[in-house]
């Protein structure tokens, strides 16, 4: 029984430590409230799912946009050749529709959506035409290097591991420093704050290269994911981009106590950025009211870098903006995490 009461009394007092901890109670109890209303009003859709489907302007193809634009079920975009096939790579469209002769349907096989696209078009088309298939058609499945969903998903997973680093590794790191007095036994010393928190930046980039290296030889060697730009503008973008989330680690970890109340403050700044940044899927499929929002973020800027770099080839100077942006975000956190930086 003794042994019981002391079971209990232990259990207690843990209960007891958490529930004063204000940031405990907020993360665990009201945020993933809040996660759950703001992603049930973004993703909350009354009417079906369309599907992104592009039409070739000026191609015999360009004849059925008004028939396919009727069903319900499809997002028809009249595009360029050369807009229509950028699409279908960075995944805004599931499916393009060209023509010469008949009627071409272009698509990845690898993405779901893909596959249903051609299902619907194609069906709505020959029922159009008076089916059953009266009208030649040619499937041409997209499986090309630097066509492939692989392809377009290796950098943004690139993006979200550098987030995910910058995050984690750095923010638990200081807050469980100073949660074991680590920090204020520093106090005594002539170091400065600035320096600090500098140093865990250049820290950063020392674990950097490999990091990316792995993942790099890895898509290459399996998937055989190939980098169509410069090394060296990779190697730039990828260490503004460390910097930048680095940046976010020492804000999340500036002030907080535990690591239960970092976490909390992890998840909301990242989470956000996984489902809109263009991670798994393209931030086009959101409703353009959030475009805005969705462009001054971080991740997207640094995904849409790095595939600039990694799938189209492009230079430094292309993605110039995006650099720009993650600078901006960069400064703006280490000066913050700077003025409220505490050691104990």
């Amino acid at each position: 029984m003794a042994n019981l009461a002391s079971l209990r009394e232990l259990t207690l007092t843990r209960v007891r430590v958490m529930l004063r901890e204000p940031e405990m109670v907020f993360w665990v109890f009201v945020f993933p409230a809040l996660l759950a209303l703001g992603l049930g009003i973004a993703f909350t859709n009354p009417a079906p799912d369309e599907i992104p489907v592009a039409i070739e302007r000026n191609s015999r193809a360009a004849a059925w946009a008004g028939l396919l634009d009727e069903r319900l079920e499809l997002d028809v975009r009249v595009l360029t050749p050369v807009e229509a096939e950028l699409a279908l790579r960075r995944g805004e469209v599931a499916l393009v529709v060209a023509g010469s002769p008949g009627v071409v349907l272009r698509f990845d096989p690898t993405r779901p959506e893909g596959r249903n696209a051609r299902l619907v078009v194609e069906g709505a088309l020959q029922e159009a035409a008076g089916a059953p298939r009266p009208l030649a058609t040619r499937v041409e499945e997209v499986r090309q290097q630097g066509r492939r969903y692989i392809d377009w998903l290796i950098p943004g997973l690139i993006g979200f591991n550098l987030m995910s680093t910058g995050l984690w590794a750095v923010g638990f790191f200081v807050t469980k420093s100073r949660q074991t007095l680590q920090l204020k036994r520093l106090v005594s010393t002539p170091m400065r704050r600035s320096h600090y928190l500098l140093s865990q930046i250049l820290a950063r980039f020392v674990f950097l290269p490999a990091e990316i290296l792995v993942l790099v030889l890895f898509a290459w060697l399996i998937f055989d994911v190939q980098v169509a730009g410069s090394l060296a503008a990779l190697a730039v973008v990828t260490l503004v981009g460390a910097a930048c989330f680095t940046g976010f680690g020492l804000l999340a970890s500036s002030r907080v106590r535990s690591t239960e109340a970092v976490s909390g403050i992890i998840n909301v700044i990242s989470m956000p950025m996984i489902i809109l940044s263009g991670v798994f899927f393209s931030p086009a499929r959101f409703p353009d009211g959030l475009q805005p929002l969705i462009a001054v973020l971080p991740l997207t800027a640094l995904n849409d870098a790095l595939r600039a770099i990694y799938n189209d080839g492009l230079p430094l100077t292309a993605v110039a903006g995006e650099l720009g942006l993650l600078g901006v975000w960069t400064i703006g956190t280490f000066v913050l995490a700077l003025r409220l930086f505490r050691w104990q």
